[in-house]
């Protein structure tokens, strides 16, 4: 381990240690093969064919994070490209020892290569907490200087280790998190914008009817106006294209700034995205998948979300799949304002008996929506039942993979058209096995059983959180013709018993309503559902869980719930009193919602581990779950619901940031416990996912082996057709907005 800040013994240096720990992927982080050649083996050549092209479009548009996330990122994955398209990590090795490093470094040096990879550039993908090579910086140097790459292109690489050498190591307070401003890195703004610019440049988006998903924002100053450039994702980059008219590209005059709307970010990979996906229109089963892969194509073309849009109706309509898919600017996790969506694209085969459950679940739903605890008015006017599947991923580029997913993210497609949801089967079998000696937190008592029931009831815990969860609850609008969604004279707040008096207007938006805590306030309005609605007997049924089995699968989910809220502590940042993940802050929230119940439902107390140091322990009565926990949970449910659904944005926050506090006073301190968190954590693992490539007019899979080195050879040979080309670009891309960041 490295400690540069450590200067003495005692406390205070373990202390350092404890902080700093954060910032390194440990040497045995686990690191996991996504097993899906069984599924692959029984598509059609057909089906094979449409999978193979849609991955060589989700992997092309997965290198877009590099640039989303850092300015850095994109050089460092090219630097560690070219050393390991040179020498395979194997032969590396040798170098390796030759520039100086032991075992334990080389070890330190693929596991950073592999976490680069993976969260597709140096922050982690959950939590958003950046992650440094756990070798001194001249070995790190050594090595690139002994490779074969530097010996075939020393000005090259020593150009290449010049631009990010410094910000490969550095740990300065900006740059240990993602955050805007002050609170940290991103790399969706120049890093002279700050929380008022972000607001500002919403205005200016919504007076234009403009979405924020596809787009990044950089800011200048002329004859000291405000200029702001607002860059849209496409392949065109030119401004001026025929038929295209409802993007607003040119200058714009707003208030006291300028706007300019220009197209082209991402060109050269957008371009490689449509490219692949115009190959699998070829392949594709029904005109659903035809017309939803010719609207991506334009979206991604002009930069248009509106024919984004148009492309997830499709998608929407393409019901029950053999090969699932869906690619685009997602998911606003990591965007600091809430609006910005980063690239993603997935491809997956049904796993059809897991999916008959789920099918099951969405029969159930329209008996199961009125059991939430807020007022018929406060529900959509119509359940639209949507395809729910048991996915084996094939593909997941991007950032990160998550268990299960709720798509598509756009509101107003949601209320009145319907969305999907699927549950990643192969992700849940290998990312939630947990080892009883790294289970921190539990009582001995609780931990085999933790460790039994984890995966059916995170399996039951992720369907209600995906289709009731996020599929549930109304949104009141007035549209931009005056028009309500709902009758004024008649719906009452349910908390006040008045008639409510806000709502969301013409082009407003959950994201743009609620900004900066959004997507946690939504996570944790669907984990509550997940954990009210799970003590319903029919929903166990149907997962196939009765009598005791049930119970135990009921307790493990609420346990695992409050437990999560612990550990969620280590994705608080203090200094900036932010949090760093949406998820882990929403389970948070709901473990001080249980603790506040009081009753006696949920215990956490201090202690001294076996090994002597700090240690923690949170128990659940069970007893105590379908009383006072049911009711703690369904008044804070409700709560969360009307706030959104009438976009109380000022009533939401207040409720939200208020659970969010981490402090020292109170019954608990948190600031203390999340030391202890930081102390025992457990890095989260990685996955190594196979290549697909046609010969003889056939598609084969190559698996690799589940450790840093099979992650990659996986990446070495992903892009092996055209690799020079595609650095070339991303370092092209670097440069050009390098200064946007000095």
């Amino acid at each position: 381990m490295l400690l540069k800040e450590k200067t003495g013994e005692g406390s205070s240096c373990l202390k350092i240690e404890m902080v700093d720990s954060q910032y390194y992927l440990p040497n045995d982080i686990g690191i996991s093969a996504l097993d899906c050649r069984e599924a692959f083996r029984l598509l059609s050549p057909k089906e094979q064919m449409y999978a193979h092209y849609l991955s060589r479009a989700s992997w092309y548009g997965g290198l877009v994070v590099l640039i989303q996330t850092s300015p850095e990122s994109a050089n460092i994955y090219v630097l560690l490209q070219k050393m390991f398209r040179a020498q395979a990590p194997q032969q590396l090795e040798a170098a390796a020892t030759a520039a100086g490093l032991s075992a334990e470094e080389y070890q330190a040096f693929l596991v950073y290569a592999a976490g680069l990879y993976a969260n597709m550039g140096n922050y982690k993908s959950f939590g958003d907490t950046k992650f440094i090579p756990n070798l001194p910086k001249e070995k790190f140097k050594a090595l690139v200087w002994e490779s074969l790459a530097f010996k075939q292109s020393p000005g090259d690489m020593e150009s290449l280790w010049g631009c990010c050498c410094e910000a490969l190591y550095s740990l300065k307070d900006k740059q240990k998190q993602l955050g805007l401003g002050e609170k940290g890195i991103s790399a969706y703004f120049s890093g002279n914008c700050c929380l008022e610019d972000a607001e500002f440049a919403q205005k200016f988006l919504d007076s234009k009817n403009l979405s924020a998903y596809n787009t990044r924002l950089f800011k200048t100053e002329i004859d000291g106006k405000r200029c702001y450039e607002v860059r849209l994702a496409s392949a065109e980059k030119d401004n001026h294209v025929e038929g295209k008219s409802e993007i607003s590209c040119g200058k714009h005059e707003f208030e006291d700034a300028v706007f300019s709307v220009k197209r082209g970010d991402y060109a050269f990979l957008m371009e490689k995205v449509c490219q692949n996906l115009e190959k699998a229109k070829d392949y594709a089963a029904n005109d659903n998948q035809k017309k939803m892969l010719e609207e991506y194509i334009r979206s991604f073309t002009c930069g248009s979300v509106e024919a984004h849009k148009e492309g997830s109706r499709y998608w929407i309509k393409d019901k029950g799949p053999i090969v699932e898919s869906y690619i685009g600017f997602i998911e606003s996790y990591r965007d600091p304002f809430g609006s910005r969506g980063e690239f993603e694209g997935f491809v997956a085969v049904v796993n059809k008996a897991m999916s008959a459950r789920f099918a099951q679940l969405v029969s159930s739903a329209e008996i199961l929506l009125p059991e939430l605890p807020w007022p018929p008015a406060f529900e959509k006017d119509r359940f639209l039942k949507p395809d729910f599947t048991s996915l084996d991923v094939l593909t997941f580029a991007g950032s990160g993979i998550p268990a299960g997913i709720n798509i598509p993210n756009y509101d107003d497609i949601r209320q009145t058209e319907g969305f999907k949801n699927v549950s990643l089967g192969n992700v849940l079998a290998v990312a939630y096995a947990t080892q009883k000696d790294k289970l921190t937190f539990l009582e001995e008592s609780d931990k085999d059983l933790y460790i039994k029931w984890k995966g059916p009831s995170f399996e039951v815990q992720v369907g209600l959180h995906e289709l009731l969860g996020h599929g549930s609850g109304k949104l009141f609008v007035q549209d931009d013709k005056g028009k309500y969604n709902f009758d004024q004279s008649v719906v009452r707040n349910p908390e006040t018993g008045e008639l409510i008096s806000s709502w969301y207007k013409g082009s407003e938006t959950w994201d743009s309503k609620f900004s900066t805590i959004a997507s946690s306030y939504e996570e944790c309005r669907a984990e509550c559902v997940g954990l009210y609605l799970c003590l319903n007997k029919q929903v166990l049924g149907i997962f196939g869980h009765e009598g005791e089995d049930a119970e135990e699968v009921v307790y493990v989910n609420w346990l695992n719930m409050v437990r999560a809220g612990l550990l969620g502590l280590e994705f608080y940042t203090p200094e900036s009193k932010s949090w760093r993940q949406a998820h882990m802050q929403a389970r948070f929230v709901i473990l001080r919602v249980l603790l506040e119940a009081g009753e006696g439902l949920v215990g956490l107390k201090e202690c001294t581990g076996a090994d002597g140091r700090p240690d923690a322990v949170i128990t659940l009565d069970r007893s105590k779950i379908n009383t006072v926990g049911k009711n703690a949970i369904q008044r804070f449910l409700c709560k969360l619901q009307v706030h959104k659904s009438t976009a109380d944005v000022e009533g939401g926050r207040a409720l939200y940031e208020g659970y969010s506090a981490v402090t020292a006073d109170g019954t608990h301190n948190f600031l203390r416990l999340r030391e202890t968190v930081l102390l025992r954590k457990e890095a989260r693992k990685m996955f190594v996912q196979a290549n697909t490539y046609i010969k003889d007019d056939a598609v084969e899979l190559v698996e690799y082996e589940g450790s840093a080195a099979g992650l990659i050879q996986s990446f070495v040979e992903r892009f092996s057709d055209d690799a020079e080309k595609v650095e070339a670009q991303l370092l092209e891309m670097t440069c050009m907005d390098s200064s946007c960041w000095c």
